[in-house]
């Protein structure tokens, strides 16, 4: 239960480095919100490895290289995955906030990340 939590707090860094970057595309950019959450899903997904890394589990007994490596592929896979619920979501309820989708399509993400990354990267 520990690393859950830990895991959240990282998850909810993430959203923040993710919602931040969103806002200030969608704000400071000619970016659509389809294309500024591509930039956005990239950035929270560095910081997010960063700390699971070091705050969450722990380094891997594998290479950074094979860790990073298997860390991307369900990093990719859970932002299809977030992607295709923002895009769906947004493209289903044209009126729905942006932010809003954010919220529900990262929930979903978060829960299939915790156990693609337990038990595939960072597992011992």
């Amino acid at each position: 239960m520990k690393k859950f939590i830990r895991f959240a707090i990282v998850g909810a860094t993430g959203f923040v480095v993710d919602a931040g970057t969103l806002w200030l595309l969608l704000s400071f950019t000619p970016l659509g919100p389809l294309s500024a959450r591509v930039i956005a899903i990239a950035l929270a997904m560095t910081a997010t490895w960063l700390l699971n890394r070091s705050f969450t589990f722990g380094a891997s007994k594998r290479s950074v290289v094979v860790e990073g490596f298997r860390y991307g592929v369900i990093a990719v896979i859970t932002s299809l995955v977030n992607y295709g619920i923002y895009a769906g979501l947004l493209i289903m309820a044209p009126l729905l906030s942006p932010y809003a989708a954010l919220v529900f399509a990262s929930i979903a993400a978060m829960l299939f990340s915790f156990f693609g990354y337990s038990r595939f990267v960072f597992r011992r």
